[in-house]
Parts: structure tokens; C-alpha cells; sequence
């Protein structure tokens, strides 16, 4: 058994063939997906995705670039959702500097913290996106508690030098497909050094197709290459690296635990 815990199946790209997808995962032994929310608009429909479907759980929350315009982002927006069994984390949010380059990125960081403070209040893990921010998101983590909940860091791409600081504050981290890419060589390493026991694996579908799907819509069954190419990396089974994941998944989102007995 494997599970994705990072996907977009509610973006049209999955969504519109969603059947042909979730029997994709079950052909690959793929038993769950954790579908991540990006944005207002979308949060309802990833809800009414996991309801709809066993192997589907979601996440709520706003990525850092998402400009919001009108709308005011509160906790208790956040908060009325998070009472749905299916939802076992806040986010995705965090930082990302790369994206948006505002002289001001106060609008970011405050966003983030909201965020933190709801996933404290639901008693919920959160889902970090970092990009070009690391420093000032392993500060905001650090200052406002996060470690009180958990976190997994999504779609790991920094070198090990913050791959450890990150795991010094009891944080997991997730490989996506990118660890498969020929000029990856910073992920690799990192996804050799992490500990088995604070390693989580995701296709952050519909991105990042793993070799040799590069390129192609991913989707969930796809994590069992990115998992594969792991295991070869830390020299061990895929099965190891499957059983590690999946408790690890359950560890850190506990409240998936009690729908899958």
C-alpha cells in the first residue's frame, strides 16, 4: 500500500475523469490520496470529492499566491470546515517568494500565520509550501508553535542544510516526482538522508509527473515511481518504504486514522 499525500484532484485536468483515476490508484495499490486546497473557490469541491469517495481525504487551506481581491480570508471561514470528518489538515500555506514579488510581503506572512493558528485551534497538521522563503518560514513555524500540531513539509525541494532544520522541529518531509528528474541531485540527497520515519511520498498531481511520465498529467498512481525510485535511492524495499510512508501518514494526520479502521 502506498498513499499520495499531496494531489490537486479536484483541478479539471483529474477531476473530469476522476473514475478513471481512482481506478488507476487501485490497480497500483495507491489506497489513498489527500486532495490539498489552494483557494476559496475550490475548497467545497474538494470536500464534496472526499465525501463522495472513500480513498480521498482533504485539506483546507489557501496557497501563498493566491491574491484573494475581495475576499477577506478569516479563521472562522477556515474553521466551519474542519468539522467534516474527511478534513485531516489545514493548508496548503506557507511562503513563496518566487511567485509573487511584492516589495510588501507582509500579506503573505500574515496569511500564513492565520493559518497556523487555525490548524491549532481544529487540532489539525499543517501542509507547508516554501519557495525562495525557507528561513522566514521555518521562523514563523518556530515563533507561532507549529510543532504543536505538525507539519509536513510538501514537495521538498531545498538542500539538506534546511532539510535538518525542518526535522529538528519533528516536521516530515515529502518527495514528489521531482526526485526522479536527471538534475535533481539536491532532492536526491535529501531524500536519502531523511529518516524513514519522517518521510511521506506525493505526486502533487495534476504537476510533476514522475520519469518517465515527465511532462504527462500526473495523477495519484504515479507516487508508486516516485516511491520506487526512493527506495532504490536508500537502498531498501519498496515495500519497506510503502509500509514507513503510510504510518508515518497516519502518525502525522491523525484524525484520517479513525476512517480507516
Amino acid at each position: 500500500m502506498l498513499i499520495d499525500s499531496h494531489c490537486h484532484l479536484n483541478f479539471n485536468q483529474l477531476e473530469s475523469n476522476i473514475d478513471f483515476y481512482l481506478e488507476e490508484m487501485q490497480k497500483n495499490q495507491i489506497n489513498y490520496a489527500l486532495c490539498v486546497g489552494t483557494n476559496p473557490d475550490n475548497l467545497e469541491q474538494i470536500i464534496a470529492l472526499a465525501n463522495n469517495y472513500p480513498q480521498i481525504f482533504a485539506a483546507i487551506g489557501v496557497h501563498p499566491d493566491e491574491r484573494l481581491n475581495d475576499f477577506t480570508l478569516t479563521p472562522e471561514f477556515l474553521l466551519q470546515y474542519t468539522t467534516n470528518p474527511k478534513v485531516i489538515a489545514i493548508g496548503e500555506t506557507g511562503l513563496d517568494y518566487y511567485s509573487i514579488k511584492d516589495n510588501d510581503m507582509t500579506w503573505q506572512r500574515e496569511r500564513f500565520i492565520l493559518h497556523i493558528d487555525v490548524a491549532k485551534m481544529a487540532n489539525l497538521p499543517l501542509i507547508i509550501h516554501t519557495r525562495e522563503s525557507i528561513a522566514d518560514t521555518l521562523s514563523i513555524l518556530s515563533r507561532h508553535d507549529a510543532m504543536a500540531v505538525g507539519a509536513v513539509m510538501h514537495c521538498f525541494t531545498e538542500n539538506l542544510e534546511n532539510a535538518k532544520k525542518c526535522l529538528d522541529l519533528g516536521f516530515y518531509i515529502s518527495i514528489s516526482g521531482i526526485v526522479t528528474f536527471k538534475n535533481a541531485a539536491v532532492v536526491q540527497e535529501v531524500a536519502k538522508y531523511v529518516p524513514l520515519d519522517r518521510l511521506l511520498v506525493e505526486t502533487d498531481a495534476p504537476f510533476l509527473a514522475p520519469v518517465p511520465f515527465r511532462g504527462k498529467v500526473n495523477h495519484p498512481a504515479l507516487v508508486l515511481h516516485t516511491a520506487k525510485y526512493i527506495a532504490s535511492l536508500k537502498g531498501i524495499k519498496l515495500e519497506v518504504l510503502a509500509n514507513a510512508t503510510c504510518y508515518n501518514f497516519f502518525n502525522l494526520f491523525k484524525k484520517a486514522q479513525s476512517l480507516c479502521k
